[in-house]
């Protein structure tokens, strides 16, 4: 049996499928979490935005938590995976060189590093493809 994950999704492995799935999970709880907690608190985080020197604070917010909210549980289905994966690698790299360049901070450089690193896993995921263990698989 082949663990090598093809452009298709039939040519993916049991195992190679599972592990897939499990990175789009680690990867889509945290966009999900973070976009339900903006659209809730929009206020509260239209301020922070708003120190940052975004633009339109609110609308920001709300657009933001749209975005990982929505490309979260495309990424957690494996919905549009493809498109999902890099609209949020996108994000992630655009939010991290927004909010999280003092890199003399210990915690904002920690935070910078594993925003890479998820925007890494983003990226691996476009190219890789949902598996089979997803939607996109059963829609063809």
């Amino acid at each position: 049996m082949s663990t090598s994950v093809t452009a298709g999704h039939a040519g993916t492995s049991g195992a190679a499928s599972l592990a897939i799935l499990v990175g789009r999970v680690l990867l889509s709880v945290m966009f999900i979490l973070a976009g339900y907690s903006k659209l809730t608190a929009i206020a509260g985080t239209a301020g922070w935005f708003e120190s940052l020197g975004i633009p339109l604070p609110a609308v920001a917010v709300v657009v933001s938590g749209l975005v990982e909210l929505v490309g979260g549980l495309a990424i957690l289905v494996g919905f549009q995976t493809r498109l999902a994966a890099l609209v949020l690698a996108a994000f992630t790299v655009a939010a991290t060189l927004i909010a999280h360049t003092d890199l003399a901070d210990q915690m904002q450089q920690l935070l910078f590093m594993k925003n890479f690193a998820v925007t890494g896993g983003f990226l691996v995921l476009a190219a890789a493809g949902a598996g089979a263990l997803s939607v996109d698989a059963r829609r063809g």
